[in-house]
């Protein structure tokens, strides 16, 4: 027993490795926990938060106030209008070029663009926009000069609500195209096929077999639509400033203190659209895994 013991005791023990494989994502990790986990916490935990660090439920309270609920009320439609057009315009988009009998060469192009377009925000899209369709735009001025169509008379004016809208439209119909064509590419011809060989149109396989199918999707991808138009800020403060109330300015306004001087209020603000954003990301996950079920 002696002699075991002491070979036992004089085995070496296998040294502890280093997971390698891990080292390649700890840049993520690292970027994560910098700018998302820990600014994230440090909102939530704020906006229960008096000046002096004690706890309280008035910075949460301050959000009903009349100009804050106004503010996202605006913002929620802004996000809607924008998450809907972007889903049809987007849809159409991606329709054409993968069932529509386009040339093949189109696709590449297609998304090549919308990749660089949905990530195309903050102040290089506000001052692209602004010095196409502003007031003395490019196209603005070419308008009013050449045809005779003052686009302000009309009632355009860029600075406003349907003004932010088109701009978010820019980012939003591209990245509509990138989520929706591989679902759309899922779509089985068996299927239509079969549809066609019990005699359904065209219009009876969309509205059958195909569209229920790729409901979710579509539902599934105008809620992100949704939540990443409700969390532009650089965007919507670079093009409109303070003449439009909405949240991502009035929480801008209250950080910096230029309004009330409470930056806790502004993390309750932030915290709202977290709720909020959170809600429609969820909404989007559950959403495309209903619909990845029929489309593996």
């Amino acid at each position: 027993m002696a002699t075991n013991s002491t070979v036992d005791s004089t085995t070496p023990r296998p040294a502890l490795r280093l997971p390698l494989e891990w080292i390649g994502v700890a840049p993520f990790f690292l970027f994560a926990l910098l700018f998302l986990i820990l600014p994230t916490m440090k909102i939530v935990i704020g906006a229960f938060q008096t000046p002096d660090g004690s706890f309280t439920l008035e910075n949460l309270a301050g959000l009903f106030t009349p100009s804050i609920l106004a503010a996202y009320w605006i913002s929620i439609k802004i996000s809607l209008a924008s998450a809907l057009l972007g889903c049809a315009i987007g849809f159409a988009m991606a329709t054409s070029v993968v069932l529509g009998g386009l040339p093949r060469w189109i696709r590449g192009p297609l998304l090549t663009f919308s990749g660089v377009a949905s990530n195309f925000a903050g102040v290089p899209l506000a001052f692209a926009f602004l010095a196409t369709l502003g007031p003395m735009g490019l196209v603005t001025v070419f308008l009013r000069t050449e045809i005779g169509i003052d686009l302000r008379a009309l009632g355009f004016n860029l600075l406003s609500f349907w003004g932010l809208t088109l701009t978010y439209l820019f980012f939003q119909i591209p990245l509509m195209v990138l989520i929706i064509t591989p679902a759309i590419d899922g779509l089985k011809r068996e299927w239509k096929e079969a549809a066609s060989i019990l005699g359904a149109s065209n219009l009876q396989y969309w509205r059958m077999v195909a569209f229920p199918i790729l409901l979710p999707s579509l539902l599934g991808t105008m809620a992100l639509l949704f939540a990443n138009a409700f969390g532009a800020v650089a965007t919507a403060i670079a093009l409109t400033g303070s003449s439009l109330n909405i949240v991502p300015i009035l929480l801008f306004a209250q950080i910096r203190g230029d309004v009330l001087g409470n930056p806790h209020l502004g993390y309750a603000l932030a915290f709202g659209m977290i709720v909020v954003t959170g809600v429609a990301n969820a909404v989007y996950i559950w959403l495309r895994a209903r619909s990845e079920r029929w489309l593996k």
